[in-house]
């Protein structure tokens, strides 16, 4: 039988169940056994003081104790005395020894009369009588053994004057209590193991139940993991609870969530790179059968026109090659302690030239100070030149380009403006996508392969920075990337 879950719980309740309830009950007869010979002891402390008073009336009327002296018949009769009612029918009380002096017709019983022998117990059922014994004034032990130690005290006073000293030894267990004592406290006992009994019958039907009943969550949510497994990422765990294995179905299901659009995801840039492929391949393979066929001459355009394309699909490899090193953790960085301001400057100045043939203005504001980062140089570039390539590529001829590096705190901040066209607001955070398009039917003279920006977030996170879109004040987008100081020493 496979030990699942369920019955791993309900064993380990019904083992905790079962030392609870067997300690319950060993404690609870143990303390029943303390406390029923304790309260024994208490209750003959009692008795033993009307002992004392049928010995000092006995002593009044034979005037001295020689009819006691080592005679236990005796002492029984005087118990038989002090508790008629234990057995008033069955256990017919000997008669006293006769008193000095006494008559004959009192000294023989009736003719024909007998004595019915009392039943084993009946007339010492606490066995008060073992334990019992007497001492005289003189210091003579009477009857009973001469070991007093730790007794139970009484004295018989017969006219304010001690003739006797009454000693009883305490119960230590039960069983010399008598036979009645023991048949109660078996009594209690088994009444204590029935219940003990019933709870843990009681106790492995809810463990089981209760088992079952904690697990069906977690049954819910093996079959979604394992639907999850085969590719079927639409799997939702249901909310069955609102304890830890809730909260446990809610991350099952954000998992599902995040991988069922990482899905879509994937198939969506799977289709756009076969798209991007397609154009340029279509484009050198109608330029090489044109060639072929001698519809177009090889001359310096042809191969211009060619060279091109090859650049296009090798920027888009390399772009996608990035990416994926990326996605394996395996893009490398040089790193070192460089100056943001002496990285930005030359890049600004590249691009304003390129800016002024579009009609295009490009200004600029570089903090005057030195900004040092731990940074990658070459791939911190890549990120200015995505950034200003986008800038210039995508703002409308005639429009301006602000870009502003300046200190924020413990950060380095650039700030990038351009003018119209911008990117609709709630758009912003999804331009950082791979292959994402603003314009899906754009030119490919103004259009790239949706992999730059993607590839800036990616190198940016790497150095520990930030990059956000937003809208720029020039009519625009607002490109702001953050990155933290080293302060370190030189």
């Amino acid at each position: 039988m496979r030990l699942t879950i369920a019955r791993k719980i309900a064993l380990a309740v019904i083992g905790i169940v079962f030392l609870c309830v067997g300690t319950m009950a060993w404690v609870s007869s143990s303390n029943l056994q303390s406390g029923f010979v304790t309260y024994l002891n208490q209750v003959q402390g009692k008795d033993l003081d009307k002992l004392g008073d049928l010995l000092a009336r006995r002593y009044q009327a034979e005037r001295d104790f020689e009819w006691l002296r080592r005679r236990p018949e005796a002492l029984r009769d005087v118990l038989d005395q002090m508790t008629p009612e234990l057995a008033p029918e069955a256990a017919p009380r000997r008669r006293p020894p006769p008193r000095r002096g006494a008559r004959p017709e009192e000294r023989e019983p009736p003719r024909g009369a007998r004595e019915a022998a009392p039943p084993r117990g009946a007339r010492d059922p606490m066995a008060f009588g073992p334990r019992l014994s007497v001492m005289d004034a003189a210091g003579d032990m009477l009857i009973g053994p001469p070991d007093v130690a730790g007794s139970l005290s009484r004295q018989v006073l017969v006219d304010g004057k001690v003739v006797a000293t009454l000693y009883l030894r305490p119960l230590r267990q039960v069983g010399a209590a008598g036979d009645s004592a023991i048949v109660f406290l078996r009594e209690q006992v088994r009444d204590i193991v029935i219940v003990a009994a019933v709870m843990v019958c009681i106790s492995i039907l809810l463990a089981f139940f209760l088992a079952r009943h904690l697990l069906r969550p977690v049954a819910a949510l093996r079959d979604v993991t394992a639907r999850l497994a085969k590719g079927d990422f639409e799997a939702r765990a249901p909310l069955l609870s609102r304890d830890e294995l809730a909260e446990l179905a809610l991350h099952v299901n954000a998992m599902a969530e995040a991988l069922e659009e990482s899905e879509r995801k994937r198939r969506k840039m799977l289709a756009d790179v076969a798209h991007e492929l397609r154009t340029p391949l279509t484009v050198l393979r109608g330029e090489i059968e044109a060639l072929l066929d001698n519809i177009r001459k090889a001359d310096v355009n042809a191969l211009r026109s060619l060279h091109a394309e090859v650049l296009h699909l090798n920027k888009m490899v390399d772009d996608l090659h990035q990416l994926t090193l990326a996605d394996a953790g395996d893009l490398h960085f040089d790193w070192d302690r460089i100056d943001v301001c002496d990285l930005l400057r030359p890049q600004v100045e590249r691009y304003r030239a390129r800016a002024a043939k579009s009609g295009i203005t490009l200004k600029d504001k570089v903090y005057g100070q030195r900004l040092m980062v731990r940074a990658d140089a070459s791939r911190l570039t890549q990120v200015i030149v995505n950034l200003l390539e986008n800038s210039v590529r995508y703002t409308d001829d005639g429009g301006k380009i602000a870009v502003v590096l300046a200190l924020d705190g413990s950060h380095a901040l650039l700030t990038i403006d351009d003018s119209a066209p911008g990117v609709p607001e709630d758009e912003h955070a999804a331009i950082f996508d791979r292959m994402y398009r603003v314009d899906a039917a754009r030119t490919r003279e103004r259009g790239g392969s949706g992999l730059g920006l993607a590839i800036c977030l990616v190198l940016v996170k790497a150095h520990g920075g930030t990059i956000v879109a937003s809208s720029s004040t020039l009519g625009g987008v607002r490109m702001v990337l953050r990155l933290p100081l080293d302060m370190s020493a030189k």
